[in-house]
């Protein structure tokens, strides 16, 4: 749930986050807002399959393909369901993954509100 209440903008879970062992999910908070420099520090510290998971909810064909070559099947159903695609909500809610749920909805309403100019990081407010 912090990694959800990160994506909503509250900087003590994103703290939180990165200071108890999980700076991945921070850097992956940044990186579904757009910032650049946080989707390169996934790929250099070898998290590459959530820069994949932050550029396939972008519907980066590539990283959809990636995902799935590479096994990520459930950030394939998390992506899926982050673009409010139902059966990927379903099969959350079915298999009582309601955080993932909680997940998949924030992101989608993040990527609604910034949706207008979405990909231009430097016009982002973190």
């Amino acid at each position: 749930m912090a990694f959800a209440e990160a994506l909503e903008g509250k900087d003590n879970f994103y703290q939180w986050l990165f200071k108890n062992g999980y700076p991945e999910l921070s850097a992956l908070t940044s990186a579904i807002k757009g910032n650049a420099e946080a989707f390169d520090w996934l790929i250099k510290r070898n998290f590459p399959q959530y820069a994949a998971f932050s550029n396939a909810i972008d519907d980066d064909e590539n990283a959809w393909v990636w995902l799935k070559e590479n096994k990520f099947d459930f950030l394939v159903i998390l992506a899926e369901a982050s673009l409010g695609r139902k059966e990927a909500m379903e099969y959350l809610l079915i298999n009582k993954l309601q955080v993932f749920a909680v997940i998949a909805k924030r992101i989608k309403d993040i990527k609604d509100q910034l949706g207008f100019d979405y990909e231009d990081y430097h016009k982002i407010h973190f």
